[in-house]
């Protein structure tokens, strides 16, 4: 069946729209006589399937800390995770969606990969019929292509964590928001409060483009007739409210987390942004200067002339507004409360993808070269997207001939435990430099006072408590963070890790009960984000 977008009725409010140019609607001649949704569906196959082959390169590679923690929490019963992310920080959609994934395909590297995968590949039908529905046949094939290669997805489609999924769920928020109150088709007012609702229940960046898109939504509000503002106030009233009542379950647990588990391995950011959007979204400059000079060129008739008072030319505006804003509040919000990392950044992915979709579009030929060229330096996905997040693996695998159920692993970055806990080979007890005690349940990473606890955890002091638990003969592994040289542990917390690390080696190192047995890795291949090194020892006395 083919695609096709919903009729544009007029509305005073808006003005005359302008039809689009010749080219943005006819067919390349040679397929003129191929049904529509024959040579759709073709592209399709063939776009999903290079798609798919670039965003399956790292699908077996070992996880680092942050996904080790997400395998970790979702690993508990289903009723019980809500109880565990209280003391995490984050919401609990994606790891539930995970825990059912688990259960079905199990907790391997592959098996959780391959449900991000799953969930970016969804962004490009929907972000075909988001374009297509919005802007036209020539914006949804540009759109489709668009995240169908885009470096973000690439990169978090490889991660267990709840990035990609937060693009999807942005994608259709967007796409609602517009249909709605830009195009006025209110049936989709219920599609952007669900996913918006969805977004609050995957990521706490939700919240600034739910205050970004009100935002969006007023200034459609102020430059609107009178006509339209009453029905503006109404499906926006029931679209946010509705939105509000659905994340009502969980907002005691939410305002718990943010009075008790911040995020003190972060710096505040700086001016940046415009360079972390370039290569953490879009894959680098060079495709960043293809992609910007396409849509400012296709976009430019939206500014002047004619072009100014059509429904295209707000739904631009409103495209915009959710961007920047989003950004400048999670940036002033970071300036007080750091949480500032690119990854951070899915929300606004879909936005900025359909707008260029939207001008590039418009351009013509200029925009299809430059979509040419994009992708063409995307197809090494190896150059943008990391391979080796850790070396976790290579420790475990080397270290578990020499250990024995009952051993005590010390891991000297506290938010590293889950990830030792999932390579290390089962029956043995776990804790790190911000406890004095075994813990109970070394799968997550307890934040609350997390930087409060680790200074006040004495080494001196914690070190002989965990070495009496520790029985001649028995052994005691400590992993230790590499930070020699690393430039970013300069936050509070990392900071601090580092300090803490040392002088737990330090004193394992001196103490005369332990004698040292085995080292890892012996080859070591650099990692892009942690990297470890462990002693083994033994305790003689």
């Amino acid at each position: 069946m083919a695609i096709t977008a919903p009729k544009r009725p007029e509305y005073a409010f808006d003005g005359l729209d302008l039809p689009l140019p010749a080219w943005a609607s006819r067919r390349p001649a040679w397929v003129a006589h191929v049904p529509e949704w024959a040579w759709v569906g073709a592209f399709m196959v063939v776009l999903c399937g290079f798609s798919l082959y670039i965003r399956t390169r790292a699908l077996s590679g070992q996880y680092w800390m942050d996904e080790a923690i997400t395998v970790g929490i979702a690993s508990h019963p289903l009723t019980a995770i809500p109880g565990v992310l209280r003391m995490d920080g984050s919401p609990p959609l994606f790891y539930m969606l995970l825990h059912v994934w688990m259960s079905w395909f199990g907790n391997g590297e592959m098996a959780t990969h391959s449900l991000t995968v799953l969930i970016g590949m969804l962004t490009v039908p929907v972000g075909l019929w988001a374009g297509w529905s919005l802007f036209g046949r020539r914006a949804g094939l540009m759109a489709a292509v668009l995240f169908a290669t885009n470096s973000f997805i690439t990169i978090y489609g490889q991660e267990t964590r709840m990035y990609v999924l937060m693009a999807l769920l942005g994608l259709l928020a967007t796409a609602g928001f517009l249909h709605a109150f830009v195009y006025r088709r209110r049936r989709y007012v219920v599609l952007f409060s669900v996913s918006q609702a969805l977004m609050l229940y995957t990521h706490a960046w939700s919240l600034f483009f739910g205050a970004a898109s009100l935002l969006a939504l007023a200034v459609l509000y102020r430059t609107g007739s009178e006509q339209t503002r009453e029905h503006l106030i109404r499906d926006g009233l029931l679209a946010y409210v509705g939105a509000g009542a659905l994340f009502l379950p969980w907002l005691p647990t939410f305002l718990f987390q943010t009075t008790h588990t911040a995020a003190p391995w972060d710096t505040a950011p700086n001016f940046g942004a415009p360079i972390q959007l370039s290569r953490n979204v879009l894959g680098g400059d060079r495709i960043t200067v293809a992609l910007v000079t396409g849509t400012v060129i296709g976009l430019s008739g939206l500014v002047t002339g004619r072009g100014r008072g059509t429904r295209d030319a707000r739904a631009m505006w409103a495209m915009v507004i959710v961007v920047t804003v989003t950004l400048a509040l999670a940036w002033i919000a970071s300036r007080i409360t750091p949480a500032w990392v690119p990854r951070y950044f899915a929300p606004i992915v879909p936005g900025i993808l359909l707008l260029g979709a939207m001008g590039l579009a418009r351009a013509g030929l200029i925009g299809l070269v430059c979509v040419v060229i994009s992708v063409a330096f995307l197809l090494a996905p190896d150059v943008y997207a990391p391979m080796l997040k850790s070396n976790m693996q290579d420790v475990g695998g080397e270290m578990a001939p020499h250990l024995h159920r009952g051993d005590l692993v010390i891991v000297g970055q506290p938010e590293q435990t889950p990830l030792a806990y999932y390579y290390l080979p089962a029956g043995l007890r776990f804790t790190n430099t911000s406890e004095s005690r075994v813990l109970k349940d070394p799968t997550f990473m307890n934040w609350i006072n997390a930087l409060t606890r680790l200074r006040h955890t004495n080494p001196q002091t914690a070190i002989p408590k965990l070495l009496a638990t520790v029985q001649p003969g028995q052994q005691v592994l400590y992993i230790r963070p590499m930070t020699l040289g690393a430039a970013n542990w300069g936050a509070p917390w990392t900071l601090l890790v580092r300090r803490r690390a040392a002088q737990w080696g330090a004193i394992l190192g001196s103490d005369k009960q332990l004698v040292p047995e085995a080292w890892a890795p012996h080859n070591f291949v650099g990692a892009c984000c942690v990297a470890d090194l462990a002693i083994l020892y033994k305790k003689v006395s």
